[in-house]
C-alpha cells in the first residue's frame, strides 16, 4: 500500500482519526499581494494549462509557480520538494512519492521539517485527492516526531490549480475546510499557504 491506496474510511480508522468538516476555517488569515510577476506567469498559463488539461500541465503551469511565490514572500528560508520520495512507515502504508512537499527548514538536499504537503487531484475530482493528502499529512506528522521538531500542525493542500482546498490535522484530528478558493482569488491562497509555511517560525 501506498499513500495513494488509502481510502478515506480505512485511512481514518487506521490512524484513530477524528474528521472535522468546517466552513471558512482559515478565513482570519491575511491575503498575501501577488507580485507582478505571478500575476503575468498566471495570466499566461491558466488557459493553456486549463485547454492542455493534464496533471502534469497543471502542476508545471499553475501550481509550481504558486509555491514558488510562497517561497520567495518567505525569503527563501523554506524547502520546496516535487515529486519526492517520502517513506516513514512503509508497513503501515505510509510511502510513496509526494507531488509535492513544503519544508519549514531551508535545506533543500533533505526533507527535515515537512508542515506542508500538496496533492494535485486526480481527474479534476478535488474529493478524490483528499485520502491520499491526509495520509501524507499523517506521515509528516510522524516524521516530525522521530525528529524531535515541535511542529504542532501538519496542514494539507488537494488542488486541481485552478481550484484549492485546505487542510489541518492537529493532533488526532483532521479538520477539511469546506470553502474552495479559486485561482480568481490568488492573493487569499498565497496568503493561506504562507500562513501554513510560516506557522511555527519567522
Amino acid at each position: 500500500m501506498a499513500y495513494s491506496d488509502f481510502k478515506l474510511n480505512e485511512l481514518l480508522k487506521t490512524f484513530n482519526l477524528t474528521l472535522r468538516e468546517k466552513s471558512d476555517i482559515f478565513a482570519s488569515v491575511s491575503s498575501s499581494t501577488c507580485s507582478e510577476y505571478l500575476e503575468f506567469t498566471l495570466d499566461q498559463n491558466v488557459e493553456l494549462a486549463v485547454a492542455i488539461n493534464t496533471e502534469k500541465a497543471r502542476s508545471e503551469l499553475i501550481i509550481a509557480p504558486i509555491l514558488l511565490e510562497v517561497r520567495r514572500i518567505l525569503q527563501n528560508q523554506i524547502s520546496l520538494f516535487s515529486g519526492v520520495d517520502f517513506t516513514v512507515d512503509s508497513d503501515r502504508g505510509l510511502n510513496g512519492i509526494c507531488d509535492f512537499v513544503i519544508s519549514q527548514s531551508s535545506e533543500q538536499l533533505l526533507i527535515l521539517a515537512p508542515v506542508i504537503t500538496i496533492v494535485e487531484a486526480k481527474n479534476e475530482n478535488l474529493k478524490s485527492g483528499f485520502a491520499q493528502c491526509i495520509a501524507e499529512m499523517v506521515a509528516a506528522q510522524i516524521f516530525n516526531k522521530q525528529e524531535n521538531n515541535p511542529i504542532e500542525k501538519i496542514y494539507g493542500v488537494v488542488t486541481i490549480g485552478t481550484i484549492w482546498r485546505f487542510l489541518e490535522l492537529d493532533g488526532k484530528t483532521i479538520s477539511i475546510d469546506l470553502s474552495e478558493h479559486y485561482i480568481s482569488d490568488i492573493n487569499q491562497i498565497l496568503g493561506i499557504l504562507v500562513y501554513m509555511a510560516r506557522s511555527l517560525k519567522f
